[in-house]
């Protein structure tokens, strides 16, 4: 570790926000590679993803976690236990709301839940500002303002690249006074076996229905380099919960499970650098998300 500079900052921030607001996409885009899966799917995210964002005047540690829910299944009993434990211990608490939608009864309920971290800075994000007016962006940034008082608020395009510097400083200036809590070149405290298996979910969530995402996890077997050749063997699985959701992830004639075996490999080699074989098996854990030793067993 090199000296750390006066005035130094360090600390952790968690995004919050509905669905599809844009909140794995933003870390991305501030750690500058992929660490978080990105879908459209709800409730993507299953885990916190710890991403490293590095500055000349800080260390941002950005905690990807799942969406904030009501929910219907002890899988989702957990993950909202596991947004709970991480926005106590976080420093900054970014509440991102996309400025192409208007407030509605799950922003507020998630801006409601924020007064049980009163140790947490509060942001607020209006997020995807490159898809929406000038005039709505204004019009969202004033309603966003009266939700509540915040230590800031910041409008942005992760996709866009906007005001991303902006809400970096920003960041870092409502962290504590610190020394890095990570290696300079370190972006993700996730491993590898962690990281491909949420590649090929991700790949596995593109196109599927609208209640399937939920039935879908992923666990890999083995993972070994070639002893002949540069390349990289993995095997992994997919658990679906019914019969039906399997013959859905296989599709007619084993066309949709090569689909997802090709896109998620490409994902892969990106990450590894080096060519991939790639076995994937669906299997089905009847009621997975019900059942606390399943549960366990797929790693929640």
């Amino acid at each position: 570790m090199t000296s750390t500079p006066e005035n130094y900052r360090a600390g952790f921030v968690s995004f919050v926000g509905r669905p599809n607001v844009g909140k794995s996409t933003l870390t991305n885009a501030l750690v500058g590679e992929k660490v978080a899966i990105t879908s459209s799917k709800p409730q993507t995210t299953r885990r916190a993803i710890r991403g490293i964002v590095h500055h000349p005047t800080g260390q941002l540690i950005v905690v990807d976690t799942p969406g904030m829910h009501r929910p219907r299944t002890l899988l989702g009993e957990r993950l909202n236990g596991i947004v709970q434990d991480t926005l106590a211990d976080v420093d900054v608490i970014g509440f991102c709301v996309p400025a192409n939608e208007k407030i509605g009864p799950g922003d507020k309920y998630i801006n409601e839940q924020l007064d049980n971290f009163p140790r947490a800075k509060k942001v607020a994000i209006v997020t995807k500002i490159d898809a929406a007016s000038r005039p709505a962006v204004a019009e969202q940034l004033q309603a966003v303002s009266e939700l509540r008082e915040w230590d800031s608020i910041i409008p942005i395009s992760s996709l866009g690249s906007i005001q991303l510097d902006t809400l970096t400083a920003e960041l870092i200036a409502l962290m504590p006074l610190s020394e890095a809590l990570y290696p300079s070149d370190a972006i993700t405290d996730e491993n590898l076996e962690s990281r491909v298996s949420e590649l090929i979910r991700e790949a596995v969530l593109e196109g599927v229905e609208d209640e399937l995402p939920h039935s879908i996890a992923v666990t890999i077997d083995q993972m070994s380099e070639r002893e002949d050749r540069d390349m990289l063997d993995i095997y992994a699985n997919l658990f679906v919960e019914r019969d039906s959701q399997k013959g859905i992830i296989i599709g007619r004639g084993g066309e949709r499970l090569q689909d997802v075996g090709a896109r998620a490999r490409v994902e892969i080699e990106a990450l590894v650098g080096k060519q991939v074989f790639l076995s994937l098996r669906v299997k089905v854990a009847k009621d997975w998300q019900r059942d606390p030793k399943q549960l366990g067993r797929l790693g929640f």
